[in-house]
């Protein structure tokens, strides 16, 4: 499954309007999601199926995702047995609630596949946990299917759900970003997807909101604005400082191991494996996305 690596940046794009989906493709996020769910009109969904194909059969850069409509809607499977094919990368299914449901979606997406004569488990499921109920099963919801690559998190459902107030600050949103982290460290798949930021024209609170979700240990965020983008690239980007004090780590870690310790100070802070292990990881990701970007 391609998309199983490093992806920072989810766009999303209204299936039904082709100008915007065509521009999705034209800009920097490392993934466009072309939405068949809250930005389409109920009379426009079933037509939106065959744009959306349209659009992701012509050469593009980033990954390419459609977001269906909710297991419980009419739409759900005519939605999955449609739009499959060579030109998909992911599925999105938003307000995931328990295992049971992802089990059937992986299925109708394994049918699909099937159908169009491609490898078994070659569309990922992407699971957006956006209710309380959802964050709570997240763990199964996390270990249902193969197809699995990461979680995401819905902030503006989820605080609607439990008619929490949803502040600059995030502070209700820590427990279901601390549960989503977990869920996806326990299920060994990739770090998750932090929620969307509302407010297109607040610039610093995007930036407040995507370092919140790295703390957390989220790898990359949704996207609402072509604006947002950078802003989400570069939060979830090593910078050159980071880079230097990693270095600096690792190469004084191998200094004092010469001389048989395997613990050590730089500037004051201790130094151990734990702390190795995480400099080593920073080194590894801008190292993927600096081949990523040559092979563009």
């Amino acid at each position: 499954m391609k998309t199983n690596g490093i992806i920072r940046s989810f766009l999303f794009a209204p299936g039904n309007h082709a100008r915007r989906v065509e521009k999705a493709f034209t800009l920097d996020a490392d993934a466009v999601i072309l939405d068949l769910e809250d930005a389409v009109p109920v009379e426009e969904k079933i037509l939106s199926r065959k744009r959306v194909i349209e659009a992701l059969s012509k050469p593009h850069k980033p990954y390419g995702y459609i977001r269906i409509n909710g297991y419980d809607t009419e739409f759900c499977k005519n939605d999955i047995s449609e739009i499959v094919g060579p030109w998909l990368d992911g599925i999105v299914l938003p307000k995931a609630e328990t295992s049971e449901t992802i089990e059937q979606v992986a299925l109708k997406i394994s049918e699909a596949e099937k159908k169009a004569s491609l490898p078994s488990n070659s569309i990922e499921l992407l699971p957006i946990l956006e209710t309380a109920k959802g964050i709570e099963n997240a763990n199964e919801i996390a270990a249902a299917s193969d197809r699995i690559c990461r979680l995401a998190f819905g902030g503006g459902d989820y605080t609607l759900d439990l008619n929490y107030i949803w502040n600059s600050d995030e502070e209700v949103l820590s427990y279901a970003r601390s549960k989503i982290g977990h869920a996806c460290r326990i299920a060994n798949i990739s770090p998750p997807i932090d929620t969307v930021v509302l407010e297109i024209n607040d610039t610093q609170r995007f930036v407040n909101s995507a370092l919140s979700g790295r703390n957390f240990g989220f790898s990359g965020k949704f996207c609402i604005h072509p604006s947002q983008i950078p802003l989400c690239n570069k939060v979830f980007t090593p910078d050159d400082a980071e880079i230097t004090h990693a270095r600096a780590i690792l190469s004084k870690f191998e200094e004092a191991k010469e001389f048989g310790s395997a613990s050590v100070q730089l500037d004051g802070h201790f130094i151990d494996y734990a702390i190795v292990k995480k400099a080593q990881r920073i080194i590894a990701l801008k190292e993927e996305l600096g081949r990523r970007s040559s092979k563009n």
